[in-house]
C-alpha cells in the first residue's frame, strides 16, 4: 500500500510540472510579496479511533501589518491504523486584497475536504505523506454566485530530531515539507499547476501533547490567468497540539 501512495504523489507532483513546461514561452508576471502565516492546528482524540481536528490560521500581508487571509478549518479524524489517519472536514476562507495585483475586493471561499495522511520513519527521519482532495465554492468579487473548483495535493514532511534518536519533550528538531496543489474540472482555468509550498523551520517539543515550528515558506502561486505568478516569502508560526478526551481504561 505504501508503494502505491508514493507512486500517486510523484505523479501529482509530475502533473504539476506540466503547466510550467506549457507556459514557459508565454510572458509571465512576477508578483513578489512578503507574508506572515500564524497558525494552530489541534488532533483531539475523543474515543478509541475518532478524533476531531482544529484549525486557524491567520496570514498576513506584510509579514504582520495587513490581512491577507483568514483560514478556519475542522474535521472528523479516524484511525484506520497506527500511522494512518483519514481526515473528512469543511473549510472556511477570507482573502483580501493583497500584492501588486490585487483582488478588486475580499471574497469568501467554503470548502470540504478529503484527506488521508501515512505516517512512518527513515531511521531517524520522521515521514509523513499527507493527501488532499478538496471541493471548492470559491465568490470572486466580481461575481454573483460561487465557482465550484477542484483541487489535489500532496505533501511530503519530513522531521528530524537533533538529540537522539526519536523526539522527546524538551528537545528539538529541523522539519522540511515540500506540497504541490494540482487544479481539476470543468471550472479550472490556465492554472492547472494551481501552487507549491516549500518549508524549512526549526522545532521545539513542548510535551508529548504540544509543539512549536519557526520557519520559512516559499510559496509560488500560479493565478487563473496563467500569466501572473506570485513568490511570497512567508514566515510561519505554527502551534501544534494533541488532546485525548477518550476515556482510558
Amino acid at each position: 500500500m505504501k508503494a502505491k501512495v508514493t507512486l500517486l504523489g510523484l505523479v501529482l507532483a509530475l502533473l504539476a510540472l506540466l503547466p510550467i513546461r506549457s507556459f514557459a514561452q508565454n510572458e509571465r508576471i512576477k508578483d513578489t510579496n512578503a507574508n506572515g502565516w500564524y497558525m494552530y492546528f489541534g488532533d483531539h482524540k475523543v474515543a478509541d479511533r475518532w478524533g476531531i481536528h482544529a484549525e486557524l490560521q491567520l496570514r498576513r500581508y506584510n509579514i504582520i501589518k495587513d490581512p491577507q487571509q483568514v483560514l478556519i478549518r475542522t474535521g472528523i479524524n479516524y484511525d484506520l491504523a497506527s500511522n494512518a489517519l483519514f481526515t473528512l472536514g469543511y473549510g472556511f476562507i477570507e482573502t483580501y486584497p493583497y500584492g501588486d495585483y490585487p483582488a478588486a475586493s475580499r471574497f469568501p471561499e467554503q470548502r470540504l475536504y478529503q484527506q488521508l495522511q501515512l505516517k512512518g520513519n527513515l531511521d531517524r527521519l520522521g515521514l509523513t505523506h499527507r493527501y488532499r482532495l478538496e471541493q471548492r465554492w470559491v465568490k470572486q468579487p466580481d461575481a454573483s454566485d460561487y465557482t465550484y473548483l477542484n483541487r489535489a495535493r500532496y505533501m511530503l514532511k519530513a522531521t528530524l530530531p537533533l538529540a537522539g534518536t526519536s523526539l522527546e519533550p524538551k528537545e528539538f528538531f529541523v522539519a522540511a515539507y515540500d506540497e504541490v496543489f494540482v487544479g481539476f474540472g470543468e471550472n479550472v482555468k490556465k492554472n492547472i499547476f494551481d501552487q507549491n509550498r516549500a518549508y524549512a523551520a526549526f522545532g521545539y517539543k513542548l510535551s508529548n501533547a504540544a509543539s512549536l515550528e519557526l520557519g520559512y515558506l516559499n510559496q509560488i502561486v500560479q493565478k487563473a490567468n496563467g500569466v501572473v505568478f506570485e513568490h511570497n516569502h512567508t514566515l510561519q508560526v505554527s502551534f501544534f497540539h494533541t488532546l485525548n478526551f477518550a476515556s482510558q481504561e
